[in-house]
Order: structure tokens, then sequence, then C-alpha cells
């Protein structure tokens, strides 16, 4: 059975098993880009991403006596927990081996729903030859993350709600790690609205997908540490990377600090949290990596589970980012009333001091002279360069951090 027929049997099978995920219009993002914006929210599934459709879908296929044995699955995470909801729903056993460096938030989330959770290797490659090997042992069935039809055919459903609801979209920006999301969708989208642009987003710390697309073929890339954990695969699936080369029209990739900004952005206009490996669609639109750009437009924001303590350096960096805070030391007298007079200079330029530290102590410190170290709110670079040129004014020597 082709691929688009697959798919369309998925959504006749899911559609009464999954959330059929909001189309929302983003005034904000529209206003700011000039270009109509839409969000496609997976983040609000029921396990917090798209990767319960694959997998619900692929175990909903198979005959009962396939999964009396269980399932075994590798995954960053958001695989890991569709496959434990769909095992946990389906009454199987569930058994997933995850990168040892996997966010506890999603390890946790995955044993909530009763797989039992075995971390091994440095990265998801690593995580899943180790599933395999435990698979060929077990007799378990392999349930893969991305490069199977029937996982990337539950994943293509997304792409028909999509057509339901905004039937005349131009462009469809979508995340892409070992890319069973983007073929599933790019085959739905192909055969009924051939004109649309669909485009890949991945990060630079994670390039095997965009090496793959000028290759022609799969291609390993070494992975680096990123936000987006979900798409950070080295070598992408063989039955996927043929179908995204023949129907996908690009492959753009961006940097941490965009995917950061990305997050933050969302969080702070759209009052929604996204993780890394979502947010990559709306950093490849604002950072205008995508040329050429006309008519409804809609990202797709893959998933939401971000660890906790993530979510605090992420906000931080993404402020760092976009301008918002400034580290420095200032060098002064060691006398009352020194700080004070500090203190109002930076009132004068409407900065505003959230963390101050002083330092007598340093071997590079003449006697009678302190550090002080301040973290300031700022409102943009452009206000950064004015602290600074204000205070350097003053006669401070300072050091931005």
């Amino acid at each position: 059975m082709s691929l688009n027929n697959l798919i369309v049997d998925a959504y006749d099978r899911l559609k009464k098993r999954v959330r059929r995920s909001e189309l929302i219009y983003s005034h904000y993002y529209t206003e700011k880009i000039g270009l109509p914006l839409y969000f496609k929210c997976e983040n609000l599934q029921r396990t917090g991403s798209f990767k319960i459709r694959g997998a619900l879908n692929f175990m909903t296929a198979q005959p009962r006596e396939f999964l009396k044995k269980g399932v075994i699955t590798a995954s960053a995470g958001n695989h890991a927990q569709g496959v434990a909801f769909s095992a946990d729903l389906l009454g199987v056993k569930a058994t997933v081996f995850m990168p040892e460096i996997t966010p506890p938030q999603k390890v946790q989330s995955t044993r909530d729903y009763g797989a039992e959770v075995v971390l091994t290797g440095r990265n998801f490659d690593e995580a899943c030859l180790a599933a395999e090997a435990e698979q060929s042992s077990s007799g378990a069935l392999f349930v893969h993350p991305f490069d199977d039809q029937l996982v990337m055919a539950g994943q293509g459903t997304i792409a028909l709600e999509i057509l339901d609801e905004l039937p005349d979209v131009r462009n469809l920006i979508i995340p892409v790690g070992g890319g069973g999301l983007i073929a599933g969708m790019a085959t739905a989208l192909r055969a009924r609205s051939p004109h649309i642009r669909i485009i890949g987003v991945e990060s630079m710390a994670a390039p095997s997908m965009s090496a793959s697309f000028a290759a022609g073929k799969p291609v390993e890339k070494p992975v680096s540490i990123t936000l987006a954990d979900g798409i950070a695969v080295k070598r992408p699936g063989k039955r996927t990377v043929p179908v995204i080369c023949s129907l996908v029209d690009e492959i753009v990739r961006v940097e941490e600090e965009e995917i950061a900004l990305a997050i933050v952005g969302l969080l702070e206009k759209t009052k929604m949290l996204v993780e890394g490996a979502g947010a990559v669609t709306l950093a490849a639109v604002l950072n205008k990596g995508i040329p050429r750009l006309e008519g409804k437009t809609v990202c797709l924001l893959s998933g939401g589970n971000i660890d906790v303590k993530t979510i605090a350096q992420v906000v931080e960096r993404g402020l760092i980012a976009g301008g918002r805070y400034l580290k420095l030391t200032v060098e002064l007298d060691d006398h009352p009333g020194a700080l004070a007079t500090l203190a109002e200079n930076i009132a004068a330029t409407r900065a505003n001091i959230f963390h101050i530290t002083h330092d007598r102590r340093s071997k590079t410190l003449a006697i009678g002279r302190t550090d002080v170290s301040l973290e300031l709110e700022t409102r943009g670079y452009d206000h950064i360069r004015e602290v600074v040129d204000f205070l350097q004014a003053k006669g401070y020597n300072l050091t931005v951090i």
C-alpha cells in the first residue's frame, strides 16, 4: 500500500484516539514579520508531542499476536512517551532505551505511562543500537521512531488536519531530525496541494538531514549538545530520506541562540511552552533564514516537553540573545556612598538591577578598591550600548561579561 493511502487509513484510525491539535493564528507574529502566520500546536497533545500519532498508528495497525511479547524502542524522549502511552492503552509491555543525557522530565514522564526505561548511550543513535540488540533477543516488536511507513503515516495525519482548516496555506515549516514527520506530512501535502512550499528546519548542532538532502542519500554527521534534543539525530532514515529528497523544497538550519529566542518569544507572546525541537520553525522565520516567504504560513510546533531546569537556562539565554540582559563588572573606590552613586547612575539609564555582588579580595585589586558585579535588565542592544556609554562617560572602569 502506498504511503499516501496509509496516511488516509491512519487519519481514520487516529481521529478518535488523538487530539486534533489547534491551528492558531498569531496576531503578534503576523504583525512582526508582515506575513499571515499560524501555529499548529502539537505541543498540546496528550503526551506533549506529535510522536503519539506515529506510535499509536503503528501499534494499532498490528495483529494482536505481534504485540504479545511487548514493544521496544529507542528515543530522545517524545517517541518514548508516545510508545509508552500507546502500550498502556493497549495493555502491552513497553521497554524504552533513552540516551543518558535525556532530560529528567522526559524520562519520568515515560515511566509514568508504565514503560521500563533503560538509560544508555551518549545520543539517540547509541541508544537505538542497544534497543535493537535487546529486541533481537527478547522478541519484542521494535517501534522505530521515524524510519517506518506506519509511523510516517501517523505523523502525516497532521497535514490533513491543516488542509481541512486552512486549504489555502502557502508554506508549511516543519522540524526535521530523522525525517518521519516531514516525510509523512510532505506525502499528504503533495497528494492534495502540490503547490505548497514545504520547508524543513534542523539545528546547526545536528545537520545530518541537510547533508543527506544535498547528497540525495542518508549521510551521518556528528551531533553536538543542542536545545533541540528531540531532532538531534546522527543519521536520518533510509526510508525517510528518499521521500524528503523528492517532495520537500528545502532544509534550513538555525543556531542555538535563535532557538532560545523563539522559545522565550512563544512563552511571552503566545503563552505556550514549546521545546527546542518544536521552536526551530519559528526560529527560522524570525531569523529570515527562509527567503521569499509569502502567503499564509504554518509553523509546526512539534512538542512541548522541556525540562523545568532547562526552561530557566533557556529563558536566560534568550534574554541575552535579545539584548535584555547585561552582566558587567565595575571597579570602584571602596568608600561609603560609592555603590549608591553607581546605582543612581544606572537608574539614570532606566536599566534595572536584579543582582549585585562585591569582591574586595581579588589579588588584582589595589588596596581600597572593590569589584562590583552587576546583572541588569535592559531593553535591547541599543539600550545596552546606552548604559555602557553612559557609565564610561561618568569615568567608570567597567568590563562587559
